[in-house]
């Protein structure tokens, strides 16, 4: 019976903050529920939508582009996966392999299309980094080639800092020497000569830099 009432006695303070909080604590406890619910239910939904990108991405892999009614279902294949599981690795990996394969043809405008939507898709916060820096460095040469300078440097504006790769120091250099910006294209190139580590591109630098005092 001593027990009993010991037992009681531990759990009186709890009893007495839930009379008091009672509202409050189920709020909460509600909340959580539904919060576990949700995150449920969108993991099925995740789950669910990358099994269904996986089978549009492979048709769209095998369709025969080489005849009309191929190019047609490919097309549709492809606006199919980038709208309706445009969240998915699937239409990611879709958009930078069309994109690299347009600017491989030439077509550049349909590869920047490409490559604009990537960099929306993976920006931020849970991003796919990797995507979204090959998309952003495709993209400012193409707009380079394009002679949309700025724009090509709005681009790569991210990694202006000192902490990102040779190779993208290097080509905001080279964006920056179009420009007539002599200066700002040699503090970049000096970078980008500092953070190679083969001697090739070191060498190409090296000749960059130097023709820049010619």
């Amino acid at each position: 019976m001593s027990e009993v009432f010991e037992n009681n006695m531990k759990f009186a303070p709890f009893m007495r903050f839930y009379n008091n909080h009672k509202v409050a604590v189920i709020s909460v406890i509600t909340i959580i529920i539904a919060l576990i619910s949700i995150s449920f239910v969108m993991s099925n939904i995740a789950k669910s939508n990358n099994l269904k990108a996986a089978v549009v991405y492979q048709d769209w892999l095998l369709k025969n582009i080489d005849s009309v009614d191929g190019e047609d279902g490919a097309v549709l294949l492809f606006d199919e996966l980038t709208s309706s599981y445009k969240n998915t690795g699937y239409a990611q990996i879709a958009l930078l392999t069309k994109g690299s394969s347009d600017a491989r043809n030439g077509n550049n405008e349909a590869a920047l299309i490409s490559f604009s939507k990537l960099i929306n898709l993976t920006n931020g916060m849970g991003g796919n980094k990797l995507f979204n820096k090959i998309a952003r460095v495709s993209s400012a040469r193409l707009l380079s080639a394009n002679g949309e300078l700025n724009e090509a440097l709005k681009v790569l504006e991210k990694y202006s800092s000192s902490s990102t790769n040779a190779y993208i120091h290097e080509l905001t250099g080279d964006i920056l020497l179009k420009k007539e910006e002599k200066l700002l294209a040699k503090e970049q190139y000096i970078l980008a000569k500092d953070k190679y580590a083969d001697e090739t591109s070191i060498a190409i630098v090296s000749i960059k830099i130097s023709n820049l005092k010619s």
